[in-house]
């Protein structure tokens, strides 16, 4: 179900990607069992429907955020946000000090969620995705002292 999330979710942007770009942004369902053994993966549900999701992976430089998608049909009801939330909430309680992330710039809608949820963009690569443009996003998380 989570594939079809995210290939539901990034369809519409297809002719963006190159077709290895477009791939690995929308795994299979084997690929995404996968990424559930690296980390954490969350969803949103509405009427016991997966919406959207997001998946979190543990790194030296802190935790790298991916997979993130909601459906088309269920896009302006804040789901975006409740998911950033959420693993924000999980990685303050970690002591992790700085989410992190890549996108595409044709991803506006996504980049604006980003930014008013705090990230930034960085100078940080890759600077692209086999072939599609990609640059990363960081918000650094406050602790406690």
């Amino acid at each position: 179900m989570i594939a079809s999330v995210l290939y539901s979710s990034f369809k519409e942007y297809e002719l963006f990607y190159t077709p290895e770009a477009f791939s690995a942004t929308t795994p299979a369902s084997d690929k995404v069992l996968e990424r559930m053994k690296e980390g954490p993966v969350w969803v949103a549900l509405q009427n016991e429907t997966i919406v959207g999701t997001i998946s979190a992976v543990s790194k030296s430089e802190g935790l790298y955020i991916q997979g993130m998608a909601v459906l088309p049909t269920a896009r302006g009801q804040r789901i975006g946000w409740l998911l950033l939330k959420h693993v924000e909430e999980f990685a303050v309680k970690r002591g992790v000090k700085r989410l992190f992330l890549r996108t595409t710039p044709f991803l506006k809608r996504a980049i604006r969620l980003y930014e008013r949820f705090g990230f930034h963009h960085t100078s940080e690569g890759p600077h692209d995705l086999f072939g599609t443009p990609l640059f990363t996003m960081e918000k650094i998380l406050k602790t406690k002292d």
